[in-house]
């Protein structure tokens, strides 16, 4: 009993059992692969969260930017054209002209604002 061949589905025989040095050989080879892939991994992911708040953080500064330029152009407009109701008693010709014009002018900024970063540098020395 204690006498057992290794062999095949086929009844050959098979190769002959590996060594425990072998073995154990193998084995921290094969760890020593893994450690190298998940760190590699591990930094990977670093990475892209850090790019993924990077460029978050960035969209939202860009977000708010371009609400702040649009409501500053209606605010303006609007609070020109209340002052200019007032002093010729015109009113509400004023407020309307002038909110429209601030809303256009809101929107420009916003194009202007939004164009700023698409954009990239022109070339140095000419056009």
């Amino acid at each position: 009993m204690g006498d057992r061949k290794n062999t095949d589905d086929h009844g050959g025989s098979a190769q002959p059992d590996p060594s425990e040095a072998e073995l154990s050989g193998r084995l921290r080879g094969l760890g020593s692969a893994l450690d190298k892939v998940q760190a590699a991994r591990q930094a990977e992911q670093k990475a892209s969260a850090t790019q993924d708040r990077t460029s978050s953080s960035a969209g939202m500064t860009l977000a708010f930017r371009l609400g702040a330029e649009f409501v500053a152009g209606v605010l303006v407009g609007a609070g020109l054209g209340w002052a200019i109701d007032r002093f010729l008693g015109i009113a509400p010709w004023g407020m309307i002209v002038f909110m429209l014009l601030g809303f256009g002018a809101g929107i420009v900024n916003m194009m202007r604002a939004a164009g700023e970063t698409g954009r990239k540098s022109p070339p140095e020395g000419g056009a």
